[in-house]
């Protein structure tokens, strides 16, 4: 359609005019309505609005990184997330839609901030196991949890190579974890066994 290029257009052009005076969190709780009521895609406009809020904070230096998504405040408030669109469009109440924006704004920031007090917590408790635990292992165990916190999932093949270990030295280590309740074997095979970290997950359900 003709039209949607030039109200992207517009979009763009309100998203980076300087001579509009309007905080960051405000302009960009406008620009994610008028990006969904443009509807530019055939699919995939909620994922990209989303993501869309998440770059704009980052581009402003507001978020340090890409860390703050609202999609869990909007699927969990679903209707009145269409609800408060569709009354801008139709009683152009932007209040409305804003105060709801910044509720969530606000509610997903608190909830990264304990999660991550909690992924710290988590960290420093296993740390101390390991400590506690692994023996002279201690070191390499603390190299296969630093990997852990970056890639939850884990094959033994994968250990050998992060800790430059043995196979039979990586499976002593993954047992370990196993026995200490860090790792989890999903797989439920006997060979290429793929374990999670499932403390770790569990802070994001």
């Amino acid at each position: 359609m003709p039209y949607v290029n030039e109200l992207m257009g517009d979009l763009e052009n309100f998203l980076h005019n300087e001579d509009i005076h309007v905080p960051a969190l405000i302009r960009i709780g406008i620009a994610h309505y008028q990006f969904e009521t443009i509807h530019p895609f055939l699919d995939g406009n909620g994922r990209i609005g989303r993501l869309l809020i998440t770059l704009y904070l980052v581009s402003k230096k507001i978020l340090q990184q890409p860390l703050l998504y609202l999609s869990v405040f909007f699927e969990k408030n679903k209707s009145l997330y269409y609800d408060n669109l569709t009354r801008v469009r139709e009683k152009n109440d932007l209040i409305h839609w804003l105060k709801y924006f910044l509720t969530g704004v606000d509610e997903t920031a608190r909830q990264a901030s304990n999660t991550l007090s909690e992924i710290l917590k988590l960290k420093e408790n296993v740390e101390n196991t390991l400590r506690n635990t692994a023996g002279r292992r201690a070191h390499t165990a603390l190299v296969l949890l630093s990997y852990l916190f970056k890639e939850p999932f884990i094959h033994v093949k994968q250990a050998e190579e992060i800790c430059n270990l043995s196979t039979k030295a990586a499976n002593g280590l993954v047992n370990l974890f196993v026995q200490q309740g860090i790792l989890k074997e999903v797989s439920g095979k006997t060979r290429y066994r793929l374990f999670l970290f499932e403390p770790y997950l569990n802070l994001f359900k």
